[in-house]
């Protein structure tokens, strides 16, 4: 199975060394075997300096899309474009598609999951949820005869780890954002972690696996209209006042995203800071680690938690996704029937 990927940088890089260095690895017994035969980088002089074999490498994505010797597309550029038309034009093709694109899948989903029902090619990504931890499989497969009523969870390990310092430290939210931004652990421009839009996004492909419809990323709410940061997106009106008042009453303060069935079958979804009880679990859950929950019946409550975040633990999932199509067990969403709106 002759694969292309688009985007080398931090996990992108890690797949390539691990298609080049363990091919043996990646080859199921029941699965055909996996060759790189191209890589997609912006730069091709300064990925050739790095060490990648310079007869794999293009600066034109597009032409590994529409080549003939390419038969699955790993698309980890990030972004909207090109990366969504890049897909699109891979399933249009009736080639299978790996991403870790969580901002093309949520706002995009219901199109490419049409697209790829329509040709047959797989679409998957599972590491656009949770970096390493395997969540989307399990509530696609193995949670597929539950009904799921809530699934939520710390999805953003930047807020997280802001959230984690000012209740250790005591720090204002400012002077924790800077040191994150210092560590690596928040982009130069943070507001896509800190104002919630990233857990949006992975709320939105959490809930199509859970309840079978994309949720307009739009309709979940950021904004608290009570409670510690009311009237402020995401963390962003947290202050060391808010983290140590939750302290006094025995909570922490944690960015949760949450989608839930009410009774009356109706979907409500949010991603809003939260004083939980201190001894919970997902209060537990501290730095840059992600821990998802999922109620469900008959099962009860099971829990996924792990690395959400960075190069190996990211392009674990990609592999495990790779290598499922080698095996020919088709998109993230399984059995399940298409999604409402897709």
């Amino acid at each position: 199975m002759r694969v292309a990927v688009l985007g080398a940088g931090t996990v992108g890089g890690e797949v390539v060394r691990a298609l080049i260095e363990r091919p043996t690895d990646l080859t199921a017994a029941d699965g055909a075997p996996l060759e790189l035969v191209g890589i997609a980088v912006r730069d091709v002089a300064r990925a050739r300096d790095a060490g990648l074999p310079p007869e794999l490498l293009t600066d034109a994505p597009a032409h590994l899309v529409a080549a003939d010797d390419t038969d699955v597309i790993v698309e980890l550029m990030g972004g909207d474009e090109p990366a969504q038309t890049l897909i699109a034009a891979a399933l249009a093709a009736g080639k299978s598609v790996v991403t870790a694109n969580k901002h093309v899948i949520a706002h995009h989903g219901p199109n490419l999951e049409a697209a790829a029902r329509r040709t047959g090619a797989a679409l998957r990504f599972e590491a656009s949820v949770g970096g390493g931890i395997p969540v989307l499989g399990p509530l696609a497969t193995e949670l597929a005869a539950n009904r799921v009523v809530v699934v939520r969870g710390i999805v953003n390990g930047t807020t997280n780890y802001i959230l984690s310092a000012m209740t250790d430290e005591g720090r204002e939210y400012a002077d924790v954002l800077a040191a994150a931004q210092a560590a690596g652990y928040a982009e130069a421009d943070p507001r896509g972690d800190v104002e919630g839009l990233d857990a949006v996004n992975k709320l939105v492909i959490l809930a199509r696996l859970a309840f079978g419809l994309w949720i307009d990323p739009a309709a979940v709410a950021t904004i608290a209209m009570d409670g510690p940061g009311s009237g402020r997106p995401g963390i962003t009106g947290i202050g060391a006042a808010d983290v140590a008042a939750a302290i006094a009453t025995g909570r922490t303060i944690k960015l949760i995203a949450e989608a839930r069935r009410g009774l009356d079958g109706t979907l409500s979804a949010s991603v809003l800071p939260i004083a939980l009880p201190s001894d919970a679990a997902l209060a537990r859950t501290s730095g840059v680690l992600n821990r998802i929950e999922i109620d469900a019946e008959p099962v009860g409550t099971v829990a996924f938690s792990g690395p959400g975040a960075g190069g190996p633990a990211t392009s674990s999932a990609v592999l495990g996704d790779l290598v499922a199509i080698s095996r020919e067990l088709g998109s993230t969403w399984a059995g399940l029937p298409p999604a409402v709106g897709s």
